[in-house]
């Protein structure tokens, strides 16, 4: 059925110029590869947006075939003169039983009679749920062509083969060589080609047109599945353009069809949820799904793509796609409106998108408010209705009223951009720049499509770490420190050192763990903390204050005779600082000190390593034992229970075992020494090390409940958004009193505001060391987004309220993660679209820390 109807163009490719005034009227609206729709007209009667009207009738269509006992279906279709707007009538008058009308109307009259009648019902997952498609089904016909005039007439009767049919036609249209289309005398209603090669017995049994029949009653049935429904023996008279009669083939046509003489509201079944389609994901194309469905659910912005939206396509503008990303648009906007719940998959529009916009290529994820303002952008240009821009020079305000400066602004910038985007999404901000120097005052009025608002940083901000000892005294503790977001690491240490009672003879030293070694060392006091990022696993050791002690970090933890279990048993590396390391057994004894508080109750144990663990704070300790490790005495108990060897040490050396009554193999200690461990399989029972086992991360919303978090309404974002501030150092103002670049201030104001809002939460947030998303829970309204107070020009023509409609949600981190969106369905119905899933959700589920683009509509 879609390619039944194409561009006058196409039609006609060799006609005469003749042949072409005469059945091509320039003002007839182009029906470029758009089905039509046969439907009761008192239906289309009903459901029309003016009482008073029918508008948009192709054809009315009528029958006096008696269904009992003909064996033919007559249905005959006349021309409406007037198709813009059809005078009401009573509903079979003149001959008006059925109306033809064009695909995307049709959509748009199922839409408004679903947001009407609310006929939404909670269906639970609608995936998949095709018991809910209406009645729909297609009714084949044949056509015979005849024109009511003098000039021209032809009949083709479907006995008679393809060659016979072609070349009647090309006599008839005196085109011996060229090819034929056979259409009605508008060219809107059908065409078919005829080949030399045309089997005769294809020709009798083919099918010239398909009509999608909607709305007829379940009593009535053609061989048991096709509906057929006629509503009386009223016939008029025929249209004077002519008349063109479809009949149907006899052998589809059962004796058992009834005659129904009046048309009823109860005949029809109810327009079923019309919109709960989901997309499917084509591999991590959930940005796009989310910012789609945002964009159908876009009350006006259906109706536009629903109705001839063809005839706007600017295929001219060198900034545009050649109509390309608009076609692709609104066929996947009808895919999505259309009856039905099966998931649509957007494979050509994701080709249209990538082959403009090559960074959506693949399968990679992206950002959907990235996505949406490129699409936005791309709709207008491909829409818009200017087809050649002037140049406007932009004048000063010169002391003029800022209501006739906007104005001229808005007017020129109508001239360049004329669209349905614009129409809908474009608001109007007003700029002001002041000079720090002269004072030089300089207001412009810009368009805008979007509002991105900062989430101002909340004041305070949570980290969670585990403190170590090293001294052997106590086991690691977590402790969960709340400071500012401003603070500098030193801040985070001295809050840290007060929680865990650090002694003045100690300190701090805070490392990152990734992969159970130390992944960076935080030693700079003045370091932001920004630096550390909320996934990050921190880890802070306490330390004796030596800065000329040798740190030993024992990092891989590793089981004799099993090298599959490696870093098993620590993900937390041990350190301690040691002022004099000479020997293995240094090395030995102060490992076993580290791993004391892990040592789990044996008497026997005990006794057997009591000489070994045994901890003095005697300085003469240190000299003893180094002295023993040169006289020679060896423990060989000791070397079986555990092993050390150096990674990475320096001189190049790589995994040398340091022996226990050998000196280190190299004379100047190094600032840092890594070392692994060998563990015994007896050593491995004596000690607890659960608590070394895993780390928690800086902090992780989940064990937070939304009380404790802090959250920022959304009028604080606007606020800060609108504030005045100065500009950077690389985006400085050149002033026209001074002659040269200033940091001025920046003042913005809402001027404008569209009918369309849609708000950008800044959650992503970038810096030179990583990329990182805030997880703040903005507040917004649902019902009442009031604008009034951020409003600089008063107009009272237009509401500054608006109603959520729709939201692009993000969960997860950044660089993953999933976009969902919410879409309020009617007027009090909320759905969540997840990829091809689309479910019923409560109204208080909306509000939620993954919201990120915000659609707002007026009210």
């Amino acid at each position: 059925m879609d390619s039944l109807f194409s561009d006058h163009d196409d039609l006609f490719w060799d006609l005469d110029s003749r042949l072409q005034r005469r059945f091509v009227r320039d003002e007839e609206p182009e029906l470029a590869n758009e089905p039509l729709y046969l439907v009761l007209y008192g239906w289309w009667k009903e459901v029309q947006e003016d009482a008073d009207r029918v508008e948009n009738v192709l054809y009315t269509v009528s029958s006096n075939s008696d269904f009992e006992h003909d064996s033919e279906i007559l249905l005959q279709l006349r021309k409406e003169d007037d198709r813009e707007e059809t005078m009401n009538s009573d509903v079979g008058s003149s001959g008006r039983q059925y109306a033809l009308v064009p695909e995307g109307l049709w959509l748009r009259a199922l839409k408004r009679c679903s947001d009407n009648n609310n006929a939404v019902k909670d269906f639970g997952s609608l995936f998949y749920a095709d018991d809910y498609l209406p009645d729909l089904f297609s009714l084949q016909v044949r056509i015979f062509v005849s024109w009511e005039t003098n000039s021209l007439e032809a009949k083709i009767s479907q006995k008679e083969n393809g060659v016979d049919v072609y070349m009647k036609a090309r006599n008839i249209f005196s085109s011996e060589y060229n090819p034929v289309q056979i259409l009605d005398f508008s060219g809107q209603i059908a065409q078919f080609f005829i080949d030399n090669n045309e089997d005769s017995g294809q020709l009798e049994k083919g099918v010239l047109l398909e009509l999608q029949v909607y709305g007829l009653s379940d009593s009535i049935k053609v061989n048991g599945s096709d509906d057929m429904f006629v509503d009386g023996p009223t016939v008029g008279s025929l249209a004077h353009g002519g008349s063109v009669m479809m009949n149907g083939t006899t052998h589809n046509v059962n004796s058992n069809i009834t005659t129904i003489n009046s048309f009823q509201r109860s005949s029809y079944k109810s327009v079923g949820s019309l919109g709960l389609k989901g997309l499917e994901n084509l591999g991590n194309t959930c940005f796009m799904n989310s910012a789609i469905q945002c964009l159908v659910h876009t009350p006006k912005l259906v109706d536009y793509f629903l109705g001839d939206y063809r005839k706007e396509i600017n295929y001219e503008n060198p900034l545009g796609m050649n109509g390309e990303l608009a076609l692709a648009f609104g066929d996947l906007l009808r895919k999505l409106w259309f009856p039905g719940a099966r998931p649509v998959a957007p494979r050509m529009f994701k080709t249209k998108l990538a082959n403009f916009a090559p960074q959506f290529n693949g399968c990679n994820q992206h950002d959907s408010q990235e996505l949406l303002a490129f699409l936005l952008d791309g709709l207008h240009e491909d829409l818009n209705r200017v087809k050649r821009k002037p140049y406007h020079e932009v004048k000063d305000e010169d002391g003029r009223p800022d209501e006739e400066v906007a104005e001229e602004y808005w007017h020129n910038h109508l001239a360049r951009n004329d669209s349905i985007i614009v129409d809908l999404c474009q608001g109007q901000f007003r700029s002001t720049l002041v000079c720090p120097v002269c004072k030089k005052v300089s207001i412009t009025f810009d368009p805008f499509m979007h509002l991105s608002l900062p989430l101002p940083s909340t004041t305070m901000r949570t980290i969670t770490l585990t403190v170590l000892s090293t001294d052997g005294t106590a086991l690691p503790s977590t402790f969960t420190i709340t400071l500012p977001k401003s603070g500098l690491l030193k801040d985070l240490i001295k809050a840290l050192g007060d929680a865990c009672s650090l002694r003045d003879d100690e300190t701090l030293l805070v490392a990152e763990v990734y992969k159970n070694r130390i992944f960076r060392w935080l030693e700079e006091p003045s370091d932001s903390l920004a630096l550390i990022r909320d996934q990050d696993k921190l880890v802070a050791y306490r330390l004796p204050k030596d800065e000329a002690g040798t740190l030993v970090v024992f990092t891989k933890q590793c089981i004799s005779g099993s090298e599959k279990l490696v870093e098993s048993l620590f993900v937390i590396p041990v350190v301690a600082r040691l002022p004099n390391v000479s020997c293995g057994y240094d090395i030995h004894r102060e490992f076993l000190k580290l791993i004391s508080p892990f040592q789990m109750p044996s008497e026997d144990f005990l006794d057997e390593h009591d000489n070994d663990i045994e901890v003095s704070k005697d300085n003469d300790l240190s000299d003893a034992t180094s002295s023993a490790c040169l006289e020679g005495d060896s423990d060989s108990d000791l070397e079986v229970d555990f092993k050390f060897y150096l990674i990475a040490p320096p001189f190049g050396m790589e995994n040398v075992e340091i022996k226990m009554n050998e000196p280190l193999p190299f004379p100047p200690l190094p600032k840092r020494l890594e070392v692994s461990v060998l563990w015994s399989n007896k050593m491995i029972e004596k000690y607890d090390t659960c608590l070394l086992s895993s780390l928690p991360e800086v902090f992780k919303p989940q064990l937070f409940s939304r009380r404790t978090q802090e959250s920022v309404s959304v009028y604080k974002c606007l606020e800060a958004f609108l504030k005045e501030e100065p500009l950077g150092p690389d985006d400085m103002w050149f002033c026209p009193k001074c002659k040269k670049p200033q940091q001025a201030t920046k003042k913005l104001d809402l001027w404008r505001l569209p009918e369309i809002l849609v708000v950008h939460l800044k959650r992503f947030s970038f810096s030179q060391y990583f990329k990182n998303k805030l997880e703040t829970f903005v507040n917004f309204p649902i019902n009442d987004l009031d604008l009034s107070t951020y409003v600089a020009h008063k107009n009272s023509q237009s509401s500054p309220h608006y109603e959520l409609y729709a939201i692009s949600c993000h969960s997860g981190f950044l660089g993953g993660g999933h976009y969902t969106a919410f879409v309020r369905y009617g007027h009090d119905k909320w759905y969540e679209f997840d990829d091809s899933r689309v479910v019923p959700l409560s109204e208080d589920m909306v509000k939620t820390s993954a919201a990120y683009v915000l659609f707002y509509r007026k009210v």
